[in-house]
């Protein structure tokens, strides 16, 4: 009996919750990445180059570092439903905002503000995971919930090209302005929706039954218990631990990677195919992502079936410096194409994994501050990573995947699982 209760409480919350985290995280990605497809035309409009450019693109991290500890902990005070509502509005309206950006000064402006407006909510958004779905789900939501960086590009590229393609000089404005009004405006809208729609936690879920409500309420705070009981109490010096800062340093590379990727993988197709139109960019550029959101499912799946983390992880960090292997040398269009494929596919798998470690060690506040720490600080690596790639080229992106999978290999350990048995089940700890 409590296990079908378990199983249609859990999926009653994986279909409220997960589609629409999906679709914020899709509206997230596509708002911070844009202006790497914006770059085609908006480069040479405001008189920059590419270093300036590229630092521009990582400034974005100066107002996302600086904020995001804090950030997670108010969503904290002030509850994930106003919070998660009030960075979604502030950072539509500064993503439309930078529409107005008219030299080096105000681009860098506007990319550090976005970065303080969406501080927080992608670790919010893991700690929020965090209150409703016990570990051993854990991998495979987070996956699910992560699709939205694949699916956003997916459909976000195309999109992209095609507004460059069909609006510049609409109304006197480049291209590139319309694409940041017309995808920034409906981020604040549906940032509005989310006061309406999320809960804070299970406890306030009224499209729960009573007894599913107070299963999952029950079934989380053992889980929590077990887990403090395991790794110490939920105190602020847990997230200073030695593992937190290994996490950081792994996450690192994956950051570096992935944000280099999305500052430069439609100049890198523009480079290959030189005859295509904007849209066609956005075509060849989502096939990237296509491939990420096959593998990150699949990845995160048998992460969660077998419960095995250190390999999963490791072995989607070697994938990454194989395709970025494969871009660098790319004797072909089609082969530098595919590398871009096997490197996306690669990094992306990575992240689900890697999400599930922290929660297991880490509750309470020192979870709020230390999910919170591991991005912001390893999302330095977001910061130079279109530097590193401009600067050093290709074969640097393969070396720091290659790092960041020799470290998890060497180091990291298959993390104890917190099992709470369900009633009628013997305790068998993975």
């Amino acid at each position: 009996m409590n296990q079908d209760l378990e199983q249609s409480t859990l999926r009653r919350v994986a279909w409220r919750i997960v589609p629409f985290i999906c679709l914020l995280y899709v509206l997230n990605i596509l708002d911070r990445a844009n202006v790497g497809f914006a770059r085609l035309a908006m480069q040479d409009d405001l008189g920059l180059t590419k270093a300036m450019f590229d630092l521009g693109y990582g400034m974005f991290y100066v107002g996302y570092i600086l904020f995001e500890v804090p950030s997670n902990l108010l969503m904290r005070r002030f509850g994930a439903r106003k919070w998660i509502a009030r960075i979604m509005i502030t950072w539509g309206l500064v993503s439309a905002a930078t529409m107005f950006a008219q030299d080096v000064w105000t681009f860098y402006g506007l990319r550090i503000l976005l970065g303080v407006a969406e501080a927080g909510f992608f670790p919010g958004i893991i700690l929020y995971l965090s209150d409703w779905f016990p570990d051993r789900q854990r991998a495979r939501m987070t996956a699910f919930f992560m699709l939205a960086i694949g699916l956003s590009n997916v459909l976000g590229n195309p999109l992209s090209g095609w507004i460059m393609d069909h609006f510049d000089g609409m109304s006197g404005l480049h291209g590139w302005q319309w694409l940041f009004l017309l995808e920034g405006l409906p981020t604040a809208v549906v940032g509005i929706a989310v006061l309406f729609y999320l809960d804070d936690s299970p406890r306030s879920a009224r499209w729960l039954s009573d007894t599913q409500r107070d299963w999952l309420m029950k079934h989380m705070a053992e889980e929590d218990r077990v887990r403090r009981q395991q790794h110490g109490p939920d105190k602020w010096h847990a997230m200073l631990q030695p593992r937190v800062w290994l996490l950081i340093a792994i996450y690192f590379t994956v950051a570096v990677g992935s944000n280099a990727g999305g500052a430069y993988f439609p100049t890198i197709i523009k480079e290959q195919y030189t005859q295509t139109s904007n849209f066609q960019i956005g075509l060849l550029t989502a096939l990237p992502h296509l491939c990420a959101i096959v593998a990150m499912s699949l990845v995160g799946i048998s992460s969660d079936r077998t419960g095995e983390r250190r390999w999963h992880l490791a072995g989607s960090a070697l994938m990454a410096a194989i395709g970025w292997s494969l871009v660098a040398w790319g004797p072909t269009p089609l082969i530098a194409l595919a590398g871009l494929c096997v490197a996306q596919a690669g990094m992306m798998s990575m992240l689900p994994v890697f999400w599930t470690i922290p929660s297991t060690f880490l509750s309470g506040t020192a979870a709020a501050g230390g999910i919170a720490l591991i991005n912001s600080v390893a999302n330095i690596g977001g910061f130079f990573g279109a530097t590193i790639l401009g600067q050093l080229g290709l074969w640097s992106m393969a070396g720091i995947l290659l790092a960041g999978g020799l470290m998890t290999a060497a180091t990291i350990r298959n993390p104890m699982r917190v099992r709470v048995p369900i009633q009628g089940e013997a305790f068998n700890e993975r």
